[in-house]
Formats: C-alpha cells, structure tokens, sequence
C-alpha cells in the first residue's frame, strides 16, 4: 500500500472516486453517525448525493486508488451536508424529518466565515503511514491559499488517535463541548475544539 512518499494529494474529488469516498467516509464515521445516517445503503447513498467535490482534498496512490481524505466546511459550503430535500430523496419524507432534527439538536451550524476540518479519513491498511499528517497539512495550505488564518475543527472523545495527530499537527484544544443525553445517539460524550493558526 502507498505511504505518503507515494501518493499525492488532489484538489477536489473526482467523479471516478465518488463512490469509494462514500464508503471511506462512512466507514470513518459509522460509529458517530450509523443511529441517524444508517442503514449503511441508504447512508451511502446519501453521501454520494451531497459530497461536494469543491470541499474536499483527497490523497491518491500510484495506482490511482483513494486511499485518503479529508473534508472541509467554507463560506462556499460544507463537504457531506445536503439539504432537507436530499434528506428526503434518500430515507423518505418522515425518514428525513427525524433525521433533520436530530442534527439540529446538535446545535447551530459553525459560523460559515471560519475554515472548519469536519472530517478526515484514510484506508484502514493504509493508516500509519503518514497519509493522514499530509492531508491536514494540505488542508492547512488550502485554509492559507483562501485567506484564512486558522483551521478549527471538532474532535470527539471516541476518536483519541484523530486527536492524538492533530496535537502533532500543531492544533491545541480551544474548548469542549458535551453531548448529554444525546450521547447515545451520536456515540460520543464530548467534542472538543481544537485550533490551528496559520502565522
């Protein structure tokens, strides 16, 4: 499998990479959004429906295959959220009304004018190898080369290794957030904010 010598990182996702970051991204993200997003036919549809290809750097190997990444939220849109009518075309009108207002338990939707990571995955064969650090330095000059001064993203307590890289990628924690009595719902008890600035 390529390490991060061997791939290199692309601006946008393709249309023959669609599908597979479906399952990339859903295999990632499972544990926090299977109770609402499942089943996973339905939630790989969903994905494949609103990814936008203009929020997203992928990591690509020799041979072509994804083998990373990462999704990010601008003032031009988020990567994995569609609207209510997307919602709708995927699980069904009721389906979509439940599933709208669990996220919106959630709270408000980040401030759009910020450079926010809102997630990031790599194959699971392909983890440790360095693939993951260059996608969020990538991420980083992406933020740069639009004009912001720091990434923000949000960490779960489920997710330690996630964590664990971005303290080595330079992000210090900025703030915490607690689920309650949603933590079922979503697998997690706490998010926390981290920052990276971008001097």
């Amino acid at each position: 499998m390529d390490d991060a010598a061997e791939i290199y990182i692309r601006r946008g996702l393709a249309s023959a990479h669609r599908a597979e970051a479906a399952r990339l991204y859903w295999r990632a993200f499972a544990p926090k959004l299977g109770r609402v997003m499942g089943p996973e036919d339905l939630a790989l549809a969903y994905l494949a429906r609103v990814m936008r290809a203009d929020q997203a750097l992928c990591a690509i190997g020799t041979n072509g295959v994804l083998v990373g990444l990462a999704g990010f939220r601008t003032r031009a849109g988020a990567f994995a959220h569609g609207e209510r009518h997307d919602m709708a075309a995927i699980y069904g009108p009721l389906g979509a009304i439940w599933r709208a207002a669990a996220w919106r338990l959630l709270g408000p939707e980040r401030e759009p004018w910020f450079f926010q990571l809102e997630g990031l995955c790599v194959r699971e064969e392909a983890r440790g190898r360095g693939i993951g650090s260059a996608l969020v330095e990538a991420v980083c000059a992406e933020a740069r080369a639009r004009g912001h001064s720091e990434v923000r993203l949000d960490v779960t307590d489920s997710n330690p290794r996630a964590r664990a890289l971005y303290e080595r990628a330079g992000f210090t924690e900025a703030g915490a957030e607690r689920l309650g009595a949603l933590a079922p719902l979503f697998g997690y008890r706490e998010a926390t904010r981290m920052v990276r600035q971008l001097g």
